[in-house]
């Protein structure tokens, strides 16, 4: 009844990604260029100081309402 084109039967592509090791993906950071390294470095620590200094204020600042008071219901 039904019968596969002739894309169908030529068979999937073979992906660039697939079943690549650790190592595989680590040698793809070679294609970064060298002048963004330390880029991504600062925005990583900045980001990771950011989320630091939030949780410590959520954690430490007494005055800081984190939910409702003296509800009357």
């Amino acid at each position: 009844m039904f019968r596969p084109t002739r894309r169908m039967m030529a068979g999937q592509p073979s992906e660039e990604h697939r079943a690549h090791t650790i190592t595989q993906r680590l040698r793809t950071l070679r294609k970064i260029p060298p002048e963004l390294i330390p880029l991504g470095i600062v925005v990583g620590v900045a980001v990771g100081f950011a989320g630091y200094s939030i949780v410590r204020k959520l954690f430490v600042d007494k005055q800081m309402r984190l939910s409702r008071q003296n509800r009357k219901d």
